[in-house]
């Protein structure tokens, strides 16, 4: 066995553990080629998201750690639902008004509203597939109104009709009693109108295929569960796509636990083993509130990649998938930092803590090095004090405390300055908010004004960190309230980076005008006059 194999098999990084968990349920199988199947699954009612991105990085973590302990082979299958029925119009779609008339319509038969392709079902599998395309994804797409309408689930639909019994024993306990009245597993696709029905069954013959139902006219029709004249609902359609196509491994949002365990009991009766499930955590907002898209409250993938790169979204979705996190707008500086920070950790690591590293599974092991020079939070408070939207600017500051660096020699570094130019843009300056010093804040920081201007040690993050401590150690009980005074005097913002390596960076003599200013009222006076463009004149 081989030294990385041995070391993936003891390894205690959450990939590791849920591919050896695969592992276990695999070994049992006696066909040692057959190809090890994961798969995740998307609603094609909206546009591909941020939940999406995560739930494909992390299945594909999983993947890649598997295949680095085991010789099977493997593919990951993204899965459709576009034969489900529109039963809402979604709210930020042109032509609305329009598509109320395809309402109960499947996906694949909905008008599409863009006028781009032959049905919205399409239209947002098209996206969905550019959409994983664009972060490099190995998977293979399928398409429910496909497999249905191809025959590829008959044989286990003639099985679900089978087991209607088993099934109903199953899902109803889990419905009202209402809901129970009229609950079916078969959804049939009425030959009349063309909407899939939420219907009960009527009849059933397993030795004809068929079920009988009575359209919403009163009319009864019978028709095959085959070839796609009728689909299942989402639960036992789930647990029929675990067993027809040999699913191994599908994580879910903890919100599906019930129906995780339902659709397990349903894919058992329909003979087969229900894959190895990971339940991971949803996402909060700052306030700690559910991430709810009907609400707005969270933060969309655009948001994300128009202040950093995918590969610091992944570092955010690889952090403890069962730990509930908030993801708001300041989880993405401290994203990129961490990254890079694990990055430069990487190449100093033994062989363990390297596949405990998150970039071994963000970079499935090919680790690029990384070229930023200073954190993005301190090029954040750059820009912010510089009070600049122009890239040259702050690679004048950049280059004078790195001289080396240079966009060519640092694209990571000449990207983060775009991101941060545009996050300070949107997040930051709109929100600067200076004050001025208390009678306590003012002696101290008067003090650290004049022992910069008489400085005459290195000019680096260290040592001028170990001068600002020592101005604030004897005056502030705790001693953040002192850094705390400095940001929201200086820097016009409560939170800001180590303030020795900001001073490195943006100069001592700067530092010493930008307190002359701050002292005298400017910073605030200059926020008054003009709230969305607070910045000081540098």
């Amino acid at each position: 066995m081989s030294e990385l194999r041995n070391a993936a098999l003891q390894s205690k990084a959450w990939p590791f553990e849920e591919a050896r968990r695969l592992l276990h349920r695999v070994r049992n199988q006696s066909a040692t080629t057959e190809t090890v199947v994961f798969e995740t699954g998307y609603g094609p009612s909206g546009l591909p998201h941020i939940g999406t991105f995560g739930e494909v990085a992390r299945t594909t973590m999983v993947r890649r750690a598997f295949e680095l302990i085991s010789d099977r082979p493997t593919k990951l299958i993204c899965f459709s639902d576009d034969m489900d029925g529109l039963r809402r119009v979604p709210d930020n779609i042109p032509n609305a008004s329009e598509i109320h008339d395809d309402l109960n319509l499947p996906l694949t038969r909905v008008r599409d509203p863009f006028g781009m392709f032959e049905s919205f079902g399409a239209h947002n599998n098209a996206r969905l597939r550019n959409f994983l395309d664009r972060f490099g994804f190995d998977y293979e797409f399928a398409s429910s109104t496909k497999y249905y309408q191809s025959g590829r689930f008959d044989e286990m639909l003639m099985v679900t009709l089978e087991k209607f019994d088993e099934i109903m024993a199953v899902m109803l306990p889990t419905l009202g009693k209402e809901r129970q009245a009229t609950y079916s597993p078969f959804l049939p696709i009425s030959p009349l109108t063309g909407h899939v029905l939420q219907v009960p069954t009527l009849e059933r013959s397993v030795s004809n295929g068929t079920i009988v139902y009575q359209e919403p006219s009163g009319e009864r029709i019978e028709i095959p569960v085959t070839g796609g004249h009728a689909k299942l609902q989402w639960k036992p359609d789930w647990a029929m796509r675990w067993a027809a196509l040999d699913v191994d491994y599908e994580m879910a949002g903890k919100d599906l636990d019930d129906s995780v365990k339902q659709a397990a009991k349903i894919c058992q009766i329909l003979g087969k083993r229900p894959p190895v499930n990971l339940s991971y955590e949803l996402f909060n907002d700052e306030n700690g509130q559910k991430i709810s898209k009907s609400k707005g409250n969270g933060l969309s993938l655009e948001d994300w990649l128009a202040y950093a790169a995918p590969e610091t979204l992944q570092l955010f979705m690889y952090q403890k998938p069962k730990t509930a996190k908030r993801l708001y707008f300041d989880s993405i500086p401290l994203a990129v930092d961490q990254y890079h920070q694990q990055l430069r950790a990487f190449p100093e690591q033994n062989l363990q803590s390297q596949l405990n590293n998150p970039v071994f599974h963000i970079h499935n092991g090919d680790v690029p090095q990384s070229n930023m020079t200073i954190s993005f939070a301190m090029l954040l408070n750059l820009a912010s004090v510089v009070g600049s939207e122009d890239r040259e600017t702050l690679w004048h500051f950049i280059r004078r405390y790195s001289p080396n660096a240079n966009p060519k020699a640092a694209p990571q570094m000449d990207e983060a300055v775009d991101f941060a130019i545009n996050y300070y843009r949107d997040r930051v300056k709109p929100n600067k908010r200076y004050r001025l010093p208390s009678k306590e804040e003012r002696v101290a920081i008067q003090e650290l004004q004049s022992t910069l201007i008489s400085y005459q040690g290195p000019v680096d993050e260290e040592s001028l960190q170990s001068l600002v401590y020592a101005v604030g150690r004897d005056r502030f009980d705790p001693l953040r309230d002192w850094f705390t005074a400095l940001y929201e005097v200086l820097l016009g913002s409560s939170q800001g980076p180590r303030f020795g390596g900001f001073i490195a960076l943006f100069g001592i003599a700067e530092t010493t005008t930008l307190i002359e200013q701050a002292l005298a009222g400017m910073l605030v006076n200059e926020a008054k006059r003009s709230p969305s463009d607070s910045s000081p004149t540098a």
